[in-house]
């Protein structure tokens, strides 16, 4: 248990922080499923949801909640992926 107040505020912001880390992080699998479902379901508007999905990686690059080259490596398995089905 935390015994400064610093301390205090620092489990509170870390807290907060893990929890909307987990959104995002929810949301950008959302986002990959939708494209890898339209790829599935409905080819021609595969690669409007493949662009969603690239944007979605490289924000959640940005905000370091994925690593560069994950986001990076994910990327290309997609693309491959559209390329694979077109």
């Amino acid at each position: 248990m935390a015994t400064t107040r610093s301390a205090e505020k620092r489990i509170r912001v870390n807290e907060s922080k893990r929890a909307r880390n987990a959104a995002h992080r929810s949301a950008l699998r959302s986002t990959i499923k939708k494209y890898e479902a339209a790829l599935a379901n409905d080819p021609a508007n595969a690669p409007a949801h493949l662009q969603k999905a690239i944007k979605a990686l490289d924000q959640a690059a940005a905000k370091g909640l994925i690593h560069k080259n994950a986001a990076s490596r994910k990327k290309s398995r997609l693309t491959k992926n559209l390329a694979r089905h077109a």
